[in-house]
């Protein structure tokens, strides 16, 4: 991959939720140069299993080949509803970067706390490694775990494309649509 292209294309995909029973994914196409050319939003159950499946939907869903990366904004979303990244990227053949911005030890404690005797939802868990830290141009920290992708090209490319603040511009628009496709009037967010 050549992350130095203008013309790279990121699908980032964030989401949305509030105490509800299922939480908004939105995901958005966005070129390196930060012109958006694609959106598209599903929806995934808090305290499910589901994230992957509505990872792979919004991938599918946008029937585009010209994707070259997908940036995810978190493993861990819609209230432990644990992602598998390394499926995403095996099933597409597309690499993908997961971003999250808080330094933690873990969820291992929490998940068990939460959904004691679920050993899958914590093998899951437990199978997604360590996230490196990366220091941004901003002078922020971020944590990225990369799947497809070299470790160096995957830092610079969310340097690449993070202009303030830690939040890379992709999963900050898509974090944005999916606030208000949940805001819009309840709808389904796979109907909208």
């Amino acid at each position: 991959m050549h992350i130095a292209k203008k013309g790279l294309r990121v699908l980032g995909i964030a989401e949305s939720f509030s105490s509800r029973e299922y939480s908004v994914l939105a995901g958005v196409v966005m070129r390196k140069d930060l012109r958006i050319d694609g959106f598209t939003c599903t929806k995934i159950t808090v305290g499910g299993m589901d994230a992957t499946e509505g990872v792979l939907r919004i991938y599918r869903h946008l029937e585009r080949k010209d994707i070259n990366v997908i940036m995810v904004s978190g493993c861990v979303i819609a209230w432990y509803n644990i992602l598998d990244p390394a499926k995403v990227s095996e099933t597409t053949g597309v690499p993908v970067i997961v971003v999250t911005y808080e330094d933690s030890e873990g969820l291992k404690d929490d998940i068990t706390h939460h959904f004691p005797g679920d050993f899958a939802r914590l093998a899951s868990y437990e199978s997604l490694g360590e996230r490196v830290p990366l220091s941004l141009s901003t002078g922020h920290t971020i944590f990225i775990r990369s799947y497809g992708i070299d470790q160096d090209e995957a830092g610079q490319l969310c340097r690449d494309v993070t202009l303030d603040g830690k939040i890379p511009e992709p999963l900050r628009i898509a974090r944005l649509m999916a606030r208000g496709v949940m805001h819009f009037s309840g709808e389904d967010p796979d109907k909208a």
